[in-house]
């Protein structure tokens, strides 16, 4: 299914919902952002890599969160988020490199897993460790998302 027909299915089923832009709200996924990034890097430093790889993930998601909504949408679903996100940039609504999209979902061939996949291991699973190398790609890759999805929102106001 094409990125515009999984945007439009989700609509349909009101997993996301058109809305009006409400920039206190935008401004508190931000901050909600900034305050996992700052979790994540807690918990790396308490020892508890498992943690901080949900962290990461979650504070790709609220900044995403703050554009969608910054692009007049809501939506409680996050792989609706995700497709919503990926259809305005295939639109040139929204200049973000795809290359975010792969960081918080997709696993393509011999990429490390996404960010998503790993929350997912190591929230769901039994390890409580995550290698370094990984969780510092990890972790870096939520800061330049985050920063990404600022200075896009910077660009649209």
């Amino acid at each position: 299914m094409q990125v515009k027909d999984k945007f439009n299915d989700c609509l349909r089923k009101k997993l996301i919902n058109k809305i009006i832009v409400n920039k206190a709200e935008i401004g508190g996924h931000i901050n909600k952002a900034k305050h996992y990034l700052k979790a994540t890097d807690y918990n790396i430093k308490g020892g508890f890599s498992d943690v901080a790889v949900s962290n990461a993930f979650y504070a790709m998601y609220h900044s995403l969160l703050a554009l969608l909504l910054r692009l007049g949408y809501e939506s409680k679903n996050q792989e609706c988020a995700i497709n919503a996100i990926q259809h305005f940039i295939e639109q040139g609504k929204i200049n973000l490199d795809i290359k975010y999209i792969d960081i918080i979902r997709r696993t393509n061939g011999n990429k490390p897993k996404d960010a998503k996949t790993l929350r997912e291991e190591f929230q769901y699973g039994i390890e409580t460790s995550v290698d370094k190398k990984v969780l510092d790609i990890i972790k870096n890759n939520a800061i330049e998302f985050v920063e990404a999805i600022e200075g896009i929102l910077n660009e649209l106001d």
